[in-house]
């Protein structure tokens, strides 16, 4: 059994996971400890506390105890937003405090990038412009060509939690470009497990989401590999990278 740790801010699209779970098929268990999120807001300040040290640590202990081998912090906007040298730092505060590998979403999306050996990316984002344009820049620092930004505007993940499946394929659908190799839905609070299948073969290109890049992202950590076609194209390639 390979049991992954995850801290999630909150609750809003957390359900993903057990899907998520379920559709590994495999020895795999995804164990997951909520974090207090504080205020919630897709506003820098709010976002940069959420992420603060002293609140990714409090689960950690739990997480030890569950016997996770790996921890990722499910948060894609709490830990871009302090920029790719305040993301690293919160990661290795993160692998600290608990003693095992350690990752974010945010690097999630960035190696699921190299992993898909693609390049120019577009971004479908729930945030506000100037939080999603944080997203882009973290990209950019990763090596990754952004060819648009699309914003929902929206504030808070409660409300990001309600989507259903149409209004995510029409925010990925708006988010596409022509020249964009892959599209990139950055936020843990949007349901999109049940959705890969369809949001790639509409947009006939890979589709990244928060939820799915994280769970990758605790998997590469443990050097475990999974075949889950219902997934999308990230779950159906062999690793090409190890960071």
């Amino acid at each position: 059994m390979t049991a992954l740790g995850f801290l999630y801010p909150g609750h809003s699209g957390e359900d993903d996971y057990p899907r998520i779970e379920q559709l590994l098929g495999s020895d795999i268990r995804l164990d997951l400890v909520h974090t207090d999120i504080g205020e919630d807001a897709h506003r820098v300040d709010a976002l940069l506390r959420m992420g603060a040290p002293e609140r990714l640590a409090a689960g950690v202990e739990e997480l030890r105890r569950s016997g996770a081998e790996s921890v990722v912090w499910a948060c894609t906007s709490g830990s871009f937003v302090r920029g790719w040298d305040g993301a690293h730092e919160q990661v290795r505060s993160l692998a600290r405090a608990a003693g095992m590998p350690a990752s974010s979403t945010s690097f999630a999306f960035a190696h699921a990038v190299a992993e898909l050996r693609v390049r120019r990316v577009a971004v479908g984002a729930t945030y506000p412009d100037d939080v999603a344009r944080l997203f882009a820049d973290f990209l950019r620092a990763a090596g990754a060509e952004v060819t648009g930004v699309c914003g929902a505007g929206i504030i808070t993940a409660a409300e990001v939690g309600t989507w259903g499946g149409e209004q995510v394929l029409a925010l990925a659908r708006e988010a596409d470009r022509p020249d964009a190799e892959a599209v990139l839905l950055p936020d843990t609070a949007l349901h999109t497990a049940g959705h890969l299948p369809q949001l790639e073969k509409e947009l006939g290109k890979p589709v990244l989401t928060a939820n799915q890049v994280t769970v990758w992202e605790g998997l590469r950590l443990v050097d475990r590999r999974v075949n889950a076609p219902e997934l999308g194209a990230l779950f159906l390639r062999e690793p090409l990278v190890q960071a």
